[in-house]
Parts: structure tokens; sequence; C-alpha cells
């Protein structure tokens, strides 16, 4: 079992997306997490409809911040963004999944972004 951690900037968009998608995926052969770099007050709302549309219900979510002791859980960290904020940890695997940002998209880019990550998530599943 594998404990993934997916991080982005205000993990108010494509983390949480990139955690559920996986969680659901691989239905508990994995762990996911996910956490900001500078959380946002509150997911974005064309996030929770995007998810709602796949039958994922985010209403209930709030973005954490990434802490010295999350960063410590995972073995596999899949960052989104958020740069050089994103801490570097000896003995983690790293991937970068270069994503837009979902803040301010309309439900039509959020949409396509969710796609993308169901791809991607499709992916790091295998590899696991």
């Amino acid at each position: 079992m594998a404990n993934v951690l997916f991080v982005c900037t205000q993990n108010a968009g494509r983390s949480q997306m990139s955690e559920v998608l996986f969680a659901r995926l691989v239905d508990g052969r994995h762990q996911a997490r996910s956490a900001g770099t500078r959380p946002a007050p509150q997911v974005h709302p064309t996030v929770l409809e995007a998810m709602r549309e796949v039958g994922i219900d985010l209403s209930g979510r709030r973005p954490q911040a990434l802490t010295d002791e999350l960063a410590q859980w995972p073995d596999v960290v899949v960052t989104m963004g958020c740069g050089d904020s994103c801490p570097v940890i000896a003995g983690k695997r790293y991937l970068e999944w270069d994503l837009a940002d979902p803040a301010d998209k309309s439900l039509a880019e959020v949409r396509q972004i969710r796609e993308d990550i169901q791809t991607r998530v499709m992916r790091l599943a295998e590899s696991l």
C-alpha cells in the first residue's frame, strides 16, 4: 500500500479533485491525502459543481495546510503548481503535474481539468 499526497497552492481545486478521484479509483488499495501551501478558505464553487457531476460531494471538505508532519506521511508526493513552496524530503517519490488552476475558471474548463486529473490518477495507480 502506498501513501500519496497531492499538493497545490490553495488545496481548493486540483489537489482536492486528485485526492478523491485517486481514492475512488484505488478503492482502499492505497491511501491519499491533499494539502495546500497557502490554503484557501473553501473549495472553489466550480470544483464542487464539477465533482458533483461525477457523483462526488466535496461540500464538507475544507482546504488544509501542508504541515511538516503531513509532508513526512507519503511515499509519493504529487505537486501541482506550488513551485519552491513545496518541501522536498529525501526518500519520497515526486511527480509534478502541470495542471491549470481551476480558480476563476468556467465549469467547462473545470470539467476538462477534472478529466485530465482522472487520466493522470489512473496512470499513477497503475505505476504503484
